[in-house]
C-alpha cells in the first residue's frame, strides 16, 4: 500500500527574478500566465520564452472552450517546458498542455486519447489555495455537459512546484479568502478520507493549524494583517495539496461542482457553501470514528471546549471572512435539487469514494435542500 508520494520537486524563492535565473527560463519554454502578473514581474526581465495570457481566452475558471483555443494557438511549435504562473485556472490548463497530441479538452477528460506526457511542467502558484502545484488533477467546466469534470493522472504532475510568496502579495482580499478556505477544505477532507494515513495526516493537520490560526489573527487584527503572514498560507496550501493528492477529496467538492458549473460560482466559495453542512452530516452519522480526533484538533486550535458544537464554532470564524448564502441566491432553482443530486451521484463517484462515511443519494439531496 502506497502511503505518500510527492511527485514534484518543491522550490522556494523570494523573488520571481531568482526563479527565472535558476530555471533559465527562455527559448523552448511556453509561459502560461496573466498579463497583470507579466507586467510587474516578468516584462522587465526580457525573457526569451513565448508567453500566452490566459485571460485573452475567457475570464473565470477553466472551460473546455478556453483550453481548446489555447491548444490551437500553440500550433505545432515544439516546446520543451510548460511554465504555469498563476492561479487555479492557469494551473489546471497548463497541466493539459503537456499531453502529446491533445487537441480537445473533452477528449482528455473522457480519456478518448492516451495520456502521454511530452513536456516538462513547472508550476508557480499565485494564490494560497488550490495546492494544485503538487497534485495530478485538472478540473474544467465542460460547457456542453453543464458541469465540471476532473481528470486525475500521474502524467499531470508537475516536475517542479515553485513557491514565491512575492507573487501572492497583490492577491485581492476576496480571492485570498476564497482560495485559502479551499485549502482548509482540502486539508480537512483529506484528514477524514479513508485513504488518510500517518504520513498524509502530518501535512493535513499542520495545514489546518496554520490556516485557522492565521484566520483568527486576521479576524482580530483586520484584513491587512494577512500580508504579514502570507508565507504561512502559501506553505499551508502546499501542505494541503500534498495531503489531498494522496488521499483525494470527497463530498464537499462533489456537491459543489453542479453549483459551480451551472452558476459560475468561484471554486473556493462554492466549496464553502457545502463544507459545514457536509461535515455536520459526517459527525452525526459516525461521531466516534476518525472525525472524533478531527474535532479534538479543531477544538484545540479554536481554543474551545471539545464538547462544544465544533462546526458551528468553526463557521463563526469562517463566516467573518466569507458569508455563506442560500444556494437560491446564486440562481439555483428548487427543481434543481433533485437533478443536482443525480448529477453528483452519477458524475462524481471518483470523489464520493473518498467520503468519511458513505452518503446515499437521498442524503445528498437533503444537503442541497437544506442549503437551498
Amino acid at each position: 500500500m502506497r502511503m505518500l508520494a510527492v511527485k514534484p520537486q518543491i522550490h522556494k524563492f523570494d523573488k520571481f527574478r531568482d526563479f527565472a535565473d535558476f530555471f533559465a527560463i527562455g527559448p523552448g519554454d511556453l509561459v502560461l500566465t496573466n498579463e497583470f502578473l507579466y507586467t510587474p514581474f516578468m516584462k522587465e526581465l526580457e525573457l526569451r520564452a513565448d508567453f500566452i495570457f490566459q485571460e485573452k481566452y475567457g475570464l473565470g475558471e477553466p472551460s473546455d472552450e478556453m483550453i481548446d483555443a489555447i491548444i490551437k494557438d500553440m500550433g505545432e511549435k515544439e516546446y520543451r517546458r510548460i511554465v504555469a504562473v498563476g492561479g487555479g485556472t492557469v494551473i489546471d490548463i497548463a497541466k493539459l498542455l503537456v499531453v502529446e497530441n491533445a487537441k480537445h479538452a473533452v477528449d482528455l477528460f473522457e480519456r478518448r486519447i492516451p495520456l502521454v506526457k511530452a513536456r516538462e511542467l513547472i508550476i508557480v502558484p499565485t494564490t494560497c489555495g488550490t495546492g494544485s502545484e503538487v497534485t495530478n488533477i485538472s478540473i474544467a467546466e465542460i460547457k456542453s455537459r453543464h458541469t465540471k469534470m476532473g481528470l486525475a493522472a500521474d502524467e499531470l504532475y508537475a516536475d517542479y512546484a515553485v513557491l514565491i510568496p512575492q507573487l501572492v502579495e497583490g492577491l485581492p482580499y476576496q480571492f485570498f479568502v476564497t482560495s485559502s478556505i479551499d485549502a482548509l477544505i482540502h486539508a480537512l477532507e483529506s484528514l477524514v478520507s479513508p485513504k488518510s494515513n500517518a504520513f498524509t495526516e502530518l501535512f493535513s493537520s499542520k495545514a489546518i493549524e496554520l490556516i485557522l490560526k492565521g484566520y483568527r489573527a486576521i479576524n482580530a487584527k483586520g484584513p491587512a494583517y494577512r500580508t504579514e503572514i502570507l508565507e504561512d498560507f502559501v506553505i499551508a496550501s502546499n501542505w494541503a495539496g500534498i495531503a489531498f493528492a494522496n488521499t483525494g477529496v470527497g463530498a464537499v467538492h462533489a456537491l459543489s461542482y453542479p453549483l459551480g458549473g451551472n452558476y459560475h460560482v468561484p471554486h473556493g466559495e462554492a466549496n464553502y457553501q457545502f463544507f459545514i453542512e457536509v461535515f455536520k452530516v459526517y459527525n452525526r452519522k459516525n461521531p466516534g470514528g476518525k472525525i472524533k480526533e478531527v474535532n479534538k484538533l479543531l477544538a484545540g486550535i479554536l481554543e474551545i471546549d471539545a464538547a462544544a458544537n465544533i462546526y458551528d464554532e468553526l463557521a463563526a470564524v469562517l463566516d467573518q471572512l466569507l458569508v455563506r448564502k442560500p444556494l437560491s441566491e446564486y440562481g439555483m432553482k428548487s427543481e434543481e435539487v433533485e437533478s443536482f443530486a443525480d448529477s453528483v451521484v452519477t458524475g462524481q463517484q471518483r470523489l464520493l469514494v473518498n467520503n468519511y462515511v458513505s452518503l446515499t443519494r437521498d442524503e445528498i439531496r437533503d444537503i442541497f435542500k437544506a442549503l437551498f
